[in-house]
C-alpha cells in the first residue's frame, strides 16, 4: 500500500512540477518567438557578448546591429523583421527565475514540515522529530532566519552595485543548498536554528543583484512586467513548497529536504553555465533612452543608503512594503497551520490545491499586475502625472481588495468555499511587487542595489509579525477552552487584515509624495 501511494504521490508531483515550470518557459517562449518590447529593446552589445560568452549555444542570436532603435523596431516591411531567438531571453531572465524558486522553496518548506496536533508523528512533523513548541516555531520561522539576514541585507545591496552580480548569485544559492542539506541532518532545535541563520545569510544577497540586473537589461517601460515575471518565483517557489506537503507525507520531512537540497544544486550549476557575465563589468547595459549605461558605485553602504532614504517617496515606499511584507509571512506561515488544524481531512488535497493556486494565482496576479502597472504608467504620463503614480494604483487597489477576501477564507465553514477565496485573495493581492520594485529602481539611480537590499530588510524587519502571532497563539492556545482553530482564525484576520489596510493607507501618500515632487521640479 506505501509503495502505491509513493508511485501516486510521484505522478502528482510530476504533474505539478510540469505545471508550474510550463507557465513561464511557455509564455517566454510565445511572447518572444517574435519580436517583443522587451527582445526590441535589449543592446546589440550585450546579444553580442552573450553569443560570445556562450557560442555554445545553438542557434545563436544574429541581429544587425543598424536595426536596434530605442524601443521599437520600424516595421513597415514586415518581411525584413528579424528573428530573435528567444534563448537569449531565456538566458537572462530564466536563470534568475529557477533560483529565486530554489530560494523561496528551501525558505517555505519548513512551513509545511510542521505538524501541531495530537497525531503527528516524528517522521513527517519537523517539531515533533526534533521537539519545539509553536512559539519556537514562531521564532525559527521568521526571527531565527531574520538574524542574519537583515544584517546580510544592509550589505548585500552595496556590493551588488560594486561587485560582479552572477558570482553573488551563483554563490548565495549554493549558500542555502547547503543550509537546506544540513537542516535535514539536523538532530536539535539549536542545530536547526544555526542552520535556519545561515540560510537566511545565503538569501541576503539573491534579490539585490537579480533586480538590478533586470533593471539594467530591461528598459524602464518595461520594467514592472520584467520584475514581475522574476517575482513569480516567490509563488512557484511557494507551489514547491506546498507540494512539500506531499513529499513530506511519502518520504518523511528529511529526505523531502534532501531533495530540495539537489533542486538548489541543480540550479546553481545551470546559471553558471547559462547567465551572461554581469553586464557592467564591460559599463554597458541596456541602450535606450530611459535606460542610462550601467555604472558602478563607489560610495560606501552608508552613503549609498543615505541617499536612498533622503526621498520622501522612497520612505514611504518602504513603509507601506514592510506592512506589506507583515501580511504576507503572517499568511505564508502560518496559513498552513490553520488549514491543517482546521480542515484535518483534506491535507493532501491542500497540497495540491494550495500549490496551484500560490503557483497559477499568484504568478497570474503578479504577472498581470506589472504589465497593468506599466500600461497605467503610460497613461499617467498623458495626463501629466509621473509614471510612478500610475504604477501605484495597482497595489493600492489590490491591498483593499484582499481584505475582505482573506477575511472570508480564514472564516468559511467549508473546505472548498476557503480554498476559493484563498484564490481570490492571491489573485488580488499578489499584484504589488513589480510595480513596487519598478518604482523604487526607477527612484534611486545608481544605488539600486542598495536600495533593493534596504527593501529586503524591510521584509526581514516584517518577520516581526508571525513572531508576534505565534508568541500570542501559544499563550492563547487552550485557555478558557477555546478552540486553536478559531483561535488561529481571530488571530490571522487581525494581523493580516490590519497589515492590509495601513499598507494601502501608506503607498497613497508614498503616491501622493511622488506627485508632489514631480510637481516642484516642473515648477
Amino acid at each position: 500500500m506505501r509503495t502505491g501511494k509513493c508511485l501516486d504521490a510521484k505522478k502528482l508531483l510530476i504533474s505539478a512540477g510540469f505545471l508550474l515550470l510550463y507557465v513561464p518557459v511557455h509564455g517566454f517562449i510565445t511572447q518572444h518567438t517574435r519580436l517583443s518590447p522587451f527582445s526590441q529593446s535589449l543592446n546589440p552589445k550585450i546579444i553580442d557578448r552573450i553569443n560570445r560568452d556562450k557560442s555554445k549555444f545553438a542557434p545563436r542570436v544574429y541581429l544587425p546591429l543598424d536595426t536596434w532603435k530605442l524601443h521599437t523596431l520600424s516595421t513597415e516591411n514586415e518581411d525584413s523583421e528579424p528573428e530573435v531567438n528567444t534563448a537569449l531571453f531565456l538566458k537572462v531572465l530564466l536563470p534568475l527565475l529557477l533560483v529565486y524558486i530554489s530560494n523561496q522553496w528551501s525558505r517555505s518548506s519548513l512551513y509545511y514540515l510542521v505538524n501541531f496536533s495530537d497525531d503527528a508523528i516524528p517522521n513527517t512533523a519537523m517539531n515533533v522529530d526534533i521537539g519545539f513548541s509553536q512559539a519556537q516555531y514562531g521564532l525559527l520561522a521568521s526571527i531565527a532566519f531574520t538574524t542574519l539576514f537583515a544584517v546580510t541585507s544592509l550589505i548585500a545591496g552595496n556590493l551588488a552595485d560594486r561587485y560582479d552580480r552572477k558570482v553573488l548569485t551563483i554563490a548565495s544559492c549554493l549558500a542555502w543548498t547547503a543550509a537546506t542539506l544540513g537542516t535535514g541532518l539536523a538532530s536539535s532545535y539549536e542545530e536547526v536554528t544555526s542552520l535556519r541563520i545561515l540560510m537566511g545569510l545565503g538569501m541576503g544577497f539573491t534579490t539585490p543583484a537579480a533586480y538590478t540586473l533586470i533593471r539594467d537589461l530591461f528598459p524602464k517601460s518595461n520594467a514592472g512586467l520584467a520584475s514581475s515575471i522574476y517575482g513569480s518565483g516567490v509563488y512557484f517557489g511557494g507551489a514547491l513548497a506546498s507540494l512539500t506537503i506531499l513529499l513530506d507525507l511519502n518520504f518523511g520531512w528529511r529526505e523531502t529536504m534532501f531533495l530540495i537540497a539537489a533542486y538548489g544544486v541543480s540550479v546553481a550549476g545551470l546559471t553558471g553555465y547559462s547567465l551572461p557575465n554581469d553586464p557592467s563589468n564591460d559599463g554597458y547595459a541596456n541602450n535606450n533612452d530611459d535606460s542610462p549605461e550601467v555604472t558602478k558605485s563607489d560610495d560606501s553602504f552608508v552613503e549609498s543608503a543615505s541617499a536612498v532614504l533622503s526621498s520622501t517617496s522612497v520612505q514611504w515606499l518602504y513603509v507601506a512594503s514592510f506592512f506589506r511584507f507583515c501580511s504576507g509571512l503572517s499568511i505564508g506561515v502560518w496559513g498552513a497551520s490553520y488549514f491543517k488544524l482546521t480542515f484535518p481531512n483534506d491535507a493532501s488535497s491542500y497540497a495540491i490545491i494550495n500549490a496551484v493556486i500560490v503557483g497559477v494565482c499568484g504568478a497570474v496576479s503578479g504577472i498581470i499586475g506589472g504589465a497593468a502597472s506599466d500600461w497605467i504608467a503610460l497613461k499617467a504620463a498623458d495626463k501629466g502625472f509621473s509614471q510612478n503614480v500610475g504604477r501605484l494604483l495597482v497595489p493600492i487597489v489590490g491591498t483593499l481588495l484582499s481584505i475582505p477576501a482573506w477575511y472570508y477564507c480564514v472564516n468559511s465553514a467549508t473546505f472548498n468555499t476557503s480554498m476559493i477565496c484563498l484564490a481570490i485573495e492571491y489573485l488580488v493581492a499578489e499584484c504589488w511587487f513589480g510595480p513596487v520594485i519598478a518604482t523604487l529602481q526607477s527612484s534611486v539611480g545608481n544605488k539600486g542595489g542598495t536600495a533593493q537590499g534596504l527593501f529586503t530588510l524591510t521584509g526581514a524587519f516584517a518577520n516581526i509579525a508571525p513572531s508576534a502571532l505565534g508568541s500570542i497563539y501559544g499563550s492563547m492556545s487552550g485557555v478558557g477552552g477555546s478552540d486553536s482553530s478559531s483561535t488561529l482564525s481571530s488571530l490571522l484576520s487581525s494581523f493580516v487584515g490590519f497589515g492590509y489596510l495601513i499598507s494601502a493607507i501608506c503607498f497613497i501618500i508614498c503616491a501622493s509624495s511622488i506627485n508632489q515632487g514631480a510637481e516642484q521640479e516642473a515648477s
